[in-house]
């Protein structure tokens, strides 16, 4: 994977966040906690899940390797998540777009909070966080649904489209 590759990816990341977080302002307190049965009981821990996980692969990243991710239980709603995620979101953006092909290329170890240890090159552990936020952002959409709401369409596919129409203009 090439850092230009690396950087597409993760800019896609970060708009279907944001649009999941969009999504998910429709509704209201009580229905982002609600619990209806999916990985993560609900839109909430779904999405605290996926910010979790973009905390921890960053820091092992980075060369540490936290015991636990962050409790965020006091994150209730979608402005306490959205503020909360905001800057660790541009971290994680930050680092990946300084990255070089040797940085991708470096294989991490790395303690996992129940796993034990591995060891990987960078950009395995990038595409793995990328594609984790895809699996969990697709439950996001069926609880969303579940719950009435029409979700934000987070399809690659649709980030391509959307940056090639900005660019024409």
């Amino acid at each position: 994977m090439t850092p230009e590759e690396i950087r597409q990816l993760f800019d896609y990341n970060a708009w279907a966040n944001q649009r999941s977080l969009l999504g998910a302002g429709q509704l209201s307190d009580e229905q982002f906690v609600e619990p209806l049965g999916s990985s993560f009981s609900s839109v909430r821990d779904t999405l605290v899940h996926i910010c979790g996980a973009e905390w921890i692969w960053l820091e092992r990243c980075q060369g540490r390797s936290p015991a636990a991710i962050p409790d965020n239980s006091n994150v209730q709603t979608v402005a306490a998540l959205r503020a909360h995620w905001t800057p660790q979101a541009e971290q994680l953006l930050t680092f990946v777009h300084g990255l070089t092909q040797n940085d991708l290329d470096r294989v991490m170890e790395y303690k996992t909070i129940n796993f034990g240890v591995y060891k990987n090159p960078v950009w395995q552990s990038l595409q793995h966080l990328a594609n984790h936020g895809t699996y969990h952002r697709g439950q996001v959409t069926t609880l969303l649904r579940q719950l009435g709401v029409k979700p934000a369409l987070t399809d690659l596919m649709h980030f391509y489209r959307e940056r090639s129409s900005a660019a024409s203009v």
